[in-house]
């Protein structure tokens, strides 16, 4: 079973231009993202999906600068996008990753794989109810399964928001597992994705308190250290 992941992202956010490279301690956002995957999972399953516009053309630099796989799509029709990098790298289920996912938490993804690769489902999801904190989410999809479903989108919210018209359209012969947060629920739904600049000054305080490397802090360590600085933002 070949299971890929997909970091989707833009150069030139609204709300935070150019925060995917924006850097913490000298490294981009990216690369601690990507650097979180990798405790997990091989580099090679690991992919930067962005679009084919020239504002995106410092994110393909660093890519090709630091050998790291990269695939170009519509900016739109984010949905397509995701479909064809997945169907470009041959992956069996193709794992949503955000790029505004500084904090993905390494035991969850974990779990997550495993129960993928039972085969029993098409969708494995950590969103639903929001019991994980924004900036951890993680979605695994069977690349058919989403290819058949990605025929049914119409709207503009359904090219924009990759997995949107699953959740509004499940069924229970769609095979969905909705994960759960039971390890720190009192986590679910805060605010640690990196959107603005709030965000971003969040992050720097939390990786600035690490002692070791990021890798090795969690969902509760991380969520400790969100209590301690979100009271002062």
């Amino acid at each position: 079973m070949n299971i890929g992941f997909i970091i989707l992202c833009r150069y030139n956010s609204r709300r935070l231009p150019g925060k995917i490279l924006k850097k913490i301690n000298g490294k981009p956002i990216l690369q601690y993202i990507i650097e979180r995957l990798q405790t997990v999972i091989n580099s090679n399953n690991i992919v930067i999906a962005t679009s084919e516009e020239e504002t995106d053309d410092p994110i393909e630099s660093y890519c090709l600068n630091n050998n790291i796989n990269l695939f170009r799509g519509s900016l739109e029709n984010v949905s397509g996008r995701f479909l064809a990098c997945a169907e470009n790298y041959g992956f069996d289920f193709a794992t949503r990753i955000n790029g505004d996912n500084f904090f993905m938490d390494a035991s969850t993804l974990r779990e997550m794989i495993k129960i993928t690769c039972t085969g029993k489902y098409n969708f494995v999801s950590n969103l639903k109810g929001r019991t994980f904190p924004k900036g951890m989410s993680i979605e695994i999809v069977r690349t058919d399964f989403y290819k058949d479903k990605f025929q049914q989108f119409s709207s503009n919210d359904d090219f924009e928001h990759v997995t949107l018209n699953l959740y509004q359209n499940e069924s229970e012969s769609d095979k969905f597992y909705h994960y759960k947060n039971t390890q720190c629920p009192e986590a679910g739904g805060i605010q640690l994705a990196i959107d603005d600049q709030d965000d971003f000054h969040l992050a720097e305080q939390i990786i600035h308190t690490f002692a070791e490397d990021h890798t090795r802090y969690g969902l509760n360590e991380v969520f400790q250290l969100y209590q301690k600085y979100s009271k002062h933002e």
